[in-house]
């Protein structure tokens, strides 16, 4: 398997609205998107213009609740469990209307003392919302994200999100692996790859511990490319960093590591 590369429209081309920031990847070469929060665009706009670009949409989150005051979604905090079913309902609906083919289910915020009885909430949101996404056909990703970026976020481990898709048994529910979380968090990534490879879903890129373009800092990504090439990932590879400056002219770094795009006019 060939790495294949998504942008994620999170973070890349910032200056602009969605539906531009989806025209500047399909002019840069990438043949998929993803998506964080899309919800302020209606998804009928974001399939058209993903079609004439000819773009794949891959994942969405959920909702995130109160940005403003520090959420970063609820799905493992006690009693916003409504909140959280609505907000799977949300992506849901969006996928079917827009093309997205995955839904990443954010956790939340939790308070250390509260974090036995959130895991407790998470096995029973995930549980419904799984069956619900299930019956579309569309997979929901668990992803931990880092301590530092994420200060008392739910979880931050890849065993932690493991353990939870062992439990719960549902086909649908996979692992997001974002290297650039795993590595801040835990490093070893490449024994991680290896040993969670039969749960992984997809999987995200950025520099370590920049954040920025995957060309600098401690990770060396030409060997996570091959090493997904020779575990057989057969998805995408999310591009979800903090440009350092113009999105554009910092897609140099998938030529200098060997790994260009194709532009399209």
């Amino acid at each position: 398997m060939t790495v294949r590369f998504s942008a994620n429209l999170g973070l890349l081309w910032p200056d602009r609205p969605l539906l531009e920031r989806i025209e500047a990847a399909g002019r840069a070469g990438f043949r998929a998107i993803e998506m964080h929060f899309p919800y302020d665009v209606p998804p009928q706009e974001v399939a058209r213009v993903a079609r004439r670009h000819d773009l794949t949409i891959l994942g969405i989150n959920t909702a995130p609740g109160d940005v403003a005051r520090g959420e970063r979604g609820l799905g493992a905090v006690p009693g916003r469990e409504r909140e959280f079913q609505a907000a799977v309902d949300q992506a849901i609906d969006y996928c079917l209307a827009s093309g997205a083919r995955a839904i990443h289910a954010m956790a939340g915020v939790v308070a250390p003392e509260e974090h036995t009885r959130a895991r407790e909430v998470f096995l029973d949101n995930l549980r419904l919302a799984a069956a619900k996404a299930a019956r579309h056909g569309i997979p929901l990703y668990l992803e931990p994200l880092n301590p530092r970026d994420n200060p008392g976020y739910f979880y931050s481990r890849v065993s932690e999100a493991a353990d939870i898709i062992a439990e719960l048994g549902a086909p649908n529910v996979r692992l997001q692996f974002d290297v650039y979380h795993v590595a801040v968090t835990e490093g070893d990534v490449l024994m991680k790859l290896e040993k969670y490879m039969p749960i992984i879903g997809h999987v995200q890129i950025a520099a370590v511990p920049s954040r920025a373009e995957p060309d600098e800092g401690e990770i060396a990504y030409p060997a996570v490319f091959a090493a997904l090439e020779k575990l057989g990932y057969p998805g995408w590879v999310g591009c979800e960093y903090r440009p350092r400056g113009d999105t554009d002219a910092g897609l140099r770094w998938l030529e200098a590591l060997g790994r260009p795009l194709t532009r399209r006019g």
